[in-house]
């Protein structure tokens, strides 16, 4: 499992030049399915966005994409996601039951699919199958049973 804080700043390496195409900025989360839709790019010349099914692999050191034209302007459904307001980290996180858990610490996630796997709290972990919503104002995930 990897966490966010340690996949932003990653490179991104095309595996057909063996250049640096980019550097990962921000990682776009997908509430609806529960996983990571793209990354946000910084340093690139053909756009600022990586959709995670273009990625060929996320490994320890760098992502790896077939070539820089995997990169490219956000496309409408990456675009409704970006920004601030949905970023998880540093949110609050309320349960579906109206309970304030403590605010989102890291986002761990499987490297291979991009499945949120926890969220991490200042003092405990909630599973990303428990995940939501990501709005402005918090994060929310489903009460537990």
């Amino acid at each position: 499992m990897t966490l966010f804080s340690e996949a932003k700043g990653r490179q991104v390496v095309s595996t057909s030049t063996a250049d640096t195409v980019g550097k990962v900025h921000e990682l776009v989360v997908d509430p609806a399915t529960r996983s990571v839709l793209a990354l946000e790019l910084k340093k690139t010349a053909s756009g600022d966005t990586l959709r995670y099914t273009d990625i060929t692999a996320f490994g320890e050191d760098a992502v790896t994409v077939a070539g820089a034209d995997a990169i490219t302007e956000a496309g409408e459904d990456v675009a409704a996601l970006l920004g601030k307001d949905h970023h998880l980290i540093g949110k609050r996180v309320l349960s579906s039951a109206g309970d304030d858990l403590g605010k989102v610490t890291d986002v761990e996630f499987a490297a291979e699919s991009g499945r949120v796997t926890a969220l991490h709290l200042e003092s405990s972990e909630v599973s990303g199958q428990r995940l939501l919503g990501v709005g402005s104002y918090a994060v929310v995930v489903a009460a537990e049973q």
